[in-house]
Protein backbone atom coordinates (compact mmCIF):
# COMPACT_ATOMS: atom_id res chain seq x y z
CA UNK A 1 0.00 0.00 0.00
CA UNK A 2 1.68 3.34 -1.31
CA UNK A 3 1.03 6.50 1.31
CA UNK A 4 0.63 9.84 0.05
CA UNK A 5 1.10 12.58 2.58
CA UNK A 6 -0.53 16.13 1.57
CA UNK A 7 -0.15 19.66 3.54
CA UNK A 8 -0.95 22.43 3.86
CA UNK A 9 -3.25 25.56 5.95
CA UNK A 10 -6.56 24.57 4.05
CA UNK A 11 -7.54 28.25 5.59
CA UNK A 12 -10.70 27.73 2.92
CA UNK A 13 -11.65 25.35 0.86
CA UNK A 14 -11.92 25.84 -2.97
CA UNK A 15 -11.31 24.23 -6.12
CA UNK A 16 -7.66 24.73 -5.82
CA UNK A 17 -7.26 22.71 -2.72
CA UNK A 18 -9.89 19.68 -4.12
CA UNK A 19 -7.46 19.28 -7.04
CA UNK A 20 -4.30 19.41 -5.27
CA UNK A 21 -5.51 16.35 -3.20
CA UNK A 22 -7.10 14.93 -6.30
CA UNK A 23 -4.24 14.67 -7.94
CA UNK A 24 -1.91 13.55 -4.84
CA UNK A 25 -4.39 11.05 -4.40
CA UNK A 26 -3.67 9.48 -7.60
CA UNK A 27 -0.26 8.44 -6.42
CA UNK A 28 -0.78 6.27 -4.23
CA UNK A 29 -3.53 3.75 -1.95
CA UNK A 30 -3.67 6.30 1.20
CA UNK A 31 -4.03 9.73 1.17
CA UNK A 32 -3.27 11.29 4.59
CA UNK A 33 -3.55 15.17 5.33
CA UNK A 34 -1.58 17.08 7.39
CA UNK A 35 -3.28 20.28 8.52
CA UNK A 36 -0.61 23.29 9.44
CA UNK A 37 -0.91 24.54 13.09
CA UNK A 38 -1.64 28.00 13.88
CA UNK A 39 1.56 28.54 15.88
CA UNK A 40 3.88 26.52 12.99
CA UNK A 41 2.23 29.39 9.99
CA UNK A 42 5.39 31.97 9.38
CA UNK A 43 5.41 32.25 5.73
CA UNK A 44 2.43 33.87 5.53
CA UNK A 45 -0.61 35.57 7.71
CA UNK A 46 -2.17 33.31 10.27
CA UNK A 47 -5.54 31.96 9.26
CA UNK A 48 -8.73 33.25 10.16
CA UNK A 49 -10.28 29.93 10.21
CA UNK A 50 -9.01 27.93 13.86
CA UNK A 51 -6.95 24.75 13.18
CA UNK A 52 -9.61 22.53 14.40
CA UNK A 53 -12.05 23.88 11.82
CA UNK A 54 -9.78 23.35 9.28
CA UNK A 55 -8.91 19.66 10.33
CA UNK A 56 -12.60 19.00 10.35
CA UNK A 57 -13.11 20.48 6.64
CA UNK A 58 -10.31 18.26 5.56
CA UNK A 59 -11.35 15.37 7.16
CA UNK A 60 -15.19 15.39 6.08
CA UNK A 61 -13.66 15.13 2.07
CA UNK A 62 -14.65 11.70 0.90
CA UNK A 63 -10.93 11.92 -1.17
CA UNK A 64 -8.85 12.20 2.59
CA UNK A 65 -8.71 9.09 3.98
CA UNK A 66 -6.61 10.27 7.30
CA UNK A 67 -6.36 14.26 8.33
CA UNK A 68 -4.22 15.42 11.38
CA UNK A 69 -3.08 18.37 13.08
CA UNK A 70 0.85 18.70 12.15
CA UNK A 71 3.15 19.17 14.93
CA UNK A 72 3.50 22.62 17.17
CA UNK A 73 7.45 21.95 17.91
CA UNK A 74 9.00 19.72 14.42
CA UNK A 75 7.01 19.66 11.04
CA UNK A 76 9.06 16.15 10.35
CA UNK A 77 7.69 14.48 13.66
CA UNK A 78 4.33 13.29 12.08
CA UNK A 79 6.41 12.38 8.82
CA UNK A 80 8.10 9.85 10.70
CA UNK A 81 5.22 8.46 12.06
CA UNK A 82 3.10 8.31 9.08
CA UNK A 83 6.06 7.08 6.81
CA UNK A 84 4.85 7.71 3.70
CA UNK A 85 6.06 6.94 0.16
CA UNK A 86 5.01 10.26 -1.26
CA UNK A 87 4.79 13.89 0.10
CA UNK A 88 3.28 16.02 -2.25
CA UNK A 89 3.53 20.18 -2.44
CA UNK A 90 1.30 22.07 -3.95
CA UNK A 91 2.62 24.83 -6.27
CA UNK A 92 2.79 27.30 -3.88
CA UNK A 93 4.09 25.53 -1.16
CA UNK A 94 7.26 27.66 0.16
CA UNK A 95 9.86 24.28 0.50
CA UNK A 96 12.13 23.53 -2.10
CA UNK A 97 11.93 19.47 -3.26
CA UNK A 98 16.00 19.29 -3.25
CA UNK A 99 16.38 20.63 0.57
CA UNK A 100 13.68 19.07 1.52
CA UNK A 101 14.87 15.64 0.12
CA UNK A 102 18.18 16.33 2.03
CA UNK A 103 16.56 17.12 5.05
CA UNK A 104 14.63 13.78 5.07
CA UNK A 105 17.17 11.46 4.11
CA UNK A 106 19.02 13.03 6.91
CA UNK A 107 16.20 11.68 9.40
CA UNK A 108 16.38 8.35 8.03
CA UNK A 109 13.12 8.81 5.11
CA UNK A 110 12.88 8.24 1.82
CA UNK A 111 9.77 9.43 0.90
CA UNK A 112 9.64 10.73 -2.60
CA UNK A 113 9.20 14.60 -2.83
CA UNK A 114 6.39 15.73 -5.67
CA UNK A 115 5.51 18.90 -6.52
CA UNK A 116 1.93 19.36 -8.02
CA UNK A 117 1.75 21.78 -10.69
CA UNK A 118 -0.73 24.64 -10.62
CA UNK A 119 -4.49 23.67 -12.08
CA UNK A 120 -6.61 26.53 -12.34
CA UNK A 121 -10.21 25.00 -12.02
CA UNK A 122 -11.98 28.57 -10.93
CA UNK A 123 -11.34 32.41 -11.03
CA UNK A 124 -11.68 31.19 -7.36
CA UNK A 125 -9.27 28.90 -6.69
CA UNK A 126 -7.02 30.77 -3.72
CA UNK A 127 -7.85 31.31 0.02
CA UNK A 128 -6.26 34.54 -0.81
CA UNK A 129 -8.34 35.65 -3.33
CA UNK A 130 -11.66 34.97 -1.86
CA UNK A 131 -10.76 36.90 1.13
CA UNK A 132 -10.06 39.82 -1.23
CA UNK A 133 -13.15 39.31 -3.58
CA UNK A 134 -14.97 39.16 -0.20
CA UNK A 135 -13.07 42.33 0.89
CA UNK A 136 -13.67 44.40 -2.19
CA UNK A 137 -17.32 43.78 -2.36
CA UNK A 138 -17.57 45.11 1.37
CA UNK A 139 -16.50 48.12 0.28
Amino acid sequence: MRKVLATGTFEILHPGHLAYLKKARELGDELIVIIARDSMIKHKRKPVIPEKQRLAMVRALKIVDKALLGSEKDIFEPVKNIKPDFIVLGHDQQFDEDALTAELRKKGLMAQVVRIEYVNTSPLCSSAKIIKKIVDKSK
